[in-house]
């Protein structure tokens, strides 16, 4: 780690400064995470954590949507949410289950957390708002021991280049209405140049809708540490 205090003991963590601020999104997203799940991300996020087993970091937790659907095999899930709102919310959800999930605040940049500390990183709809996607895989493999995994689950860049074109168009001005979202992120291509062996991958179409929908790509998928 750097030099901002960062201490894991007695169950407690803390960390100097690791929030963002988007309060308006925030309610926004937690609503939009309800209907979501009720469309078919509840699902997703099963399919994304099954079999998953020892001690997790899932950065960018949001509001918990994740929590209910680790398996018993995780013995730990420290859940990092650098957002006030999403933080307070993700903790309520913390209570409702029953792994045990620390959720404290910090940055995909600079994650509170030991080297190799990790058997396994969570990504779930956040790669597409971190700052620097290649610095965010970065400090996940650094906390991921070698060997352990990355799951991830997000929007990405359509395969289609008609369709990927428009997404970067509308990367001038989205990331400013939706909390720092970008619609046209090649996220697998990221992991794959991180230091991170994709093993297995299911790319798919959600949340489609009548007319185009430039978050509709989606992947699932699992790393494995180099």
């Amino acid at each position: 780690m750097n030099d901002r205090p960062v201490r894991i003991e007695g169950g407690a963590v803390s960390h100097a400064r690791g929030s963002v601020h988007h309060p308006l999104f925030a309610r926004l997203y937690a609503r939009l995470a309800i209907a979501a799940d009720r469309a078919g991300a509840a699902e997703h996020r099963h399919e994304l954590l099954e079999d998953l087993s020892g001690r997790v970091v899932e950065v960018g937790a949001g509001t918990g949507a994740n929590f209910a659907h680790y398996p018993d095999t995780v013995t730990e899930v420290l859940a990092v949410e650098p957002e006030p709102y999403m933080r307070e919310q993700a903790t309520a959800a913390a209570a409702r289950v029953g792994v045990e999930v620390r959720v404290v605040p910090g940055l995909d940049s600079d994650l509170p957390v030991p080297t190799g500390w990790a058997d396994a990183a969570v990504a779930s709809l956040v790669l597409c708002s971190v700052s620097d996607l290649d610095v965010a895989l970065a400090e996940m493999h650094r906390v991921v021991r070698p060997g352990g995994e990355l799951r991830f689950y997000e929007h990405v860049r359509s395969s289609d280049p008609r369709s990927a074109r428009w997404q970067e168009r509308l990367d001038v001005f989205w990331p400013y209405l939706f909390g720092g979202c970008h619609t046209s992120r090649d996220t697998a291509a990221a992991i794959s140049s991180a230091g991170w062996s994709i093993d297995q991958q299911r790319d798919f179409s959600f949340g489609q809708g009548r007319g185009p929908n430039p978050v509709a790509p989606h992947t699932i998928g699992r790393a494995v540490r180099d």
